[in-house]
């Protein structure tokens, strides 16, 4: 996580996985390798940690606003920022 020097943003609230589907999610995460914003473990689908595993891109934030945290999958390791 020390090798991330600048954030990527969601470019939509929205996961992309899930508008494919018609499907819905609960919260949103955004892949610090790629930038694409998929729905979290809490959803159905949980397609942004189907993308690690399809990707192995270890490194995600929240995209909820208001929340300032990031995970990365390899490490199981959580870490807040400012």
């Amino acid at each position: 996580m020390q090798a991330i020097k600048e954030l990527k943003e969601p470019k939509e609230y929205v996961c992309e996985e899930c508008v494919k589907m018609g499907a819905h999610w609960v919260h949103l995460r955004t892949c610090q390798t790629c930038g694409v914003t998929l729905c979290c473990d809490d959803s159905r689908y949980k397609h942004m940690t189907k993308h690690f595993h399809r990707t192995g891109h270890p490194v995600i934030i929240s995209a909820e606003p208001g929340e300032k945290w990031m995970w990365c999958y390899p490490d199981n390791l959580f870490a807040e920022y400012s």
